[in-house]
């Protein structure tokens, strides 16, 4: 299987589109479909059921995308959040430099990226410029005039978000440590270069929780939060394991905020990358918001009244990396009965459809009429239900096999005489009788 592979399918489908594809698109943004968005919701109900709805000490919230210019500066995203930039001197063309040369990190020096000799991947030649550092958050301006005083930031992570509310919630909720506090919703980063369809764009949806401890057990519940990741990816998303890698983040490659860093690597198409991290932040960003605001984030204990500024581990993801995972995990190619086959073994909790209803025949009346009655029966119950009449059945089953749906359910004239129905398994092909009454 090669990426291009899934791309294909996504776009045949109905799964995903090149963003602003009719003006001949825009790089590094994508539009989900029909499908598309369901199997990214069902990614993201999944999410919020595991870590937030389950337990008793996490509390969600919706932060604005839009933030008070000091929150970049305080979270050190303004003087940090940075790419190496290496500009090819023939060509003009821009890259991080720690994608197009082997062996190098983020923190890489113009001379350590010329000593690779790495040649442009436009032109071929080997002409650079010094790297400079290139700040990934998109500016914008608030307000009528467009001035320094004006400028803020589209949100590069969601992580802040819920530290600027962390005071609210503590004065409001006055929850019990530890606890945490959970958010969705759309981070933006300016990426140098956007690449590999939705694994690493410049808008993509982010799931993050961050994760307040006291200083002292902020080990013990990392070990808690890291193995309920495991959990989440290999049982309840169904990631296969042995796709699943850890990596401990060296300290001249963490964020600015970590003192600790697992990534959780996957084995996509095109090679591993990182699909989830995991992060010790310490208390770096209540206590810059502390000396920024002025405004003490000093948490009382109730039992002890001791006070201190709680320390933070962040639980991270990003809703396309999962999307992709799934989908490049559950993409399976097979003969069957000398013709070859495309399906999408999603596990059933992630599939857009649960059922797809068809008559055996589109034009006679009596099919249609009885599968009507029938889908309208499975929709009433289980809502992700999709009829299907279109072309001969075999068409149909092909259809369902790529979007992922497990269970075809097909009426026809057998089922005028007795009520059975002929239920059709996306992943072995095989199909057996059964009542209406009983689906």
């Amino acid at each position: 299987m090669k990426l291009e592979d899934i791309v294909s399918l996504c776009k045949r489908r109905g799964f995903i589109f090149q963003g602003s594809d009719i003006y001949g698109g825009m790089a590094g943004t994508w539009d989900f479909g029909p499908l598309g968005v369901m199997l990214k919701r069902n990614l993201m109900n999944a999410w919020w059921n595991y870590f937030v709805d389950s337990r008793d000490d996490m509390y969600g919230i919706d932060a604005a995308i839009l933030m008070n210019p000091r929150t970049w500066i305080a979270s050190g995203h303004l003087a940090t959040f940075a790419d190496p930039l290496v500009e090819c001197k023939e060509c003009k063309s821009r890259f991080r430099a720690d994608k197009i040369a082997d062996g190098i990190s983020e923190s890489v020096t113009t001379e350590e990226f010329l000593a690779t000799h790495a040649k442009c991947p436009v032109c071929g030649k080997e002409s650079w410029g010094p790297i400079r550092k290139f700040n990934m958050m998109f500016s914008t301006h608030v307000g009528a005039i467009d001035d320094d005083s004006s400028v803020t930031y589209l949100r590069p992570e969601t992580a802040q978000g819920i530290f600027t509310n962390y005071k609210n919630i503590v004065d409001t909720v006055y929850p019990s440590l530890p606890f945490g506090l959970a958010q969705q919703g759309k981070a933006f980063r300016n990426e140098i270069s956007p690449r590999d369809f939705i694994l690493r764009d410049r808008e993509c949806s982010q799931m993050e929780i961050e994760y307040f401890v006291h200083p002292s057990t902020w080990e013990e519940n990392f070990e808690k939060l890291r193995a309920m990741q495991h959990d989440f990816l290999e049982n309840v998303i169904g990631l296969d394991s042995s796709k699943i890698h850890e990596y401990e983040v060296p300290a001249s490659d963490r964020a600015h905020y970590s003192k600790r860093t697992i990534d959780f690597m996957f084995d996509y198409p095109g090679g591993e990358e990182e699909l989830m991290g995991l992060a010790y932040r310490t208390d770096f960003d209540l206590a810059n918001i502390q000396r920024e605001s002025g405004k003490s984030m000093e948490y009382r204990d109730k039992i002890t009244n001791e006070t201190f500024i709680p320390h933070v581990i962040e639980p991270s993801i990003g809703v396309e990396r999962l999307f992709l995972a799934v989908l490049s995990n559950a993409y399976t190619e097979e003969d069957i009965d000398g013709s070859k086959r495309t399906v999408l073994k999603l596990p059933e909790n992630l599939a857009p459809y649960k059922y797809c209803v068809s008559p055996l025949l589109k034009n006679k009346p009596e099919l249609v009429a009885k599968a009507r009655k029938v889908y309208d029966m499975l929709r009433a119950k289980y809502t992700f239900v999709t009829w299907d009449d279109s072309g001969n059945i075999g068409k149909r089953y092909r259809k369902q096999d790529e979007i992922g749906t497990p269970k075809c359910i097909v009426i026809d004239f057998d089922t005028l005489a007795d009520d059975t129905v002929t239920i059709r398994n996306r992943d072995t092909a095989t199909q057996i009788r059964q009542t209406i009454a009983n689906l």
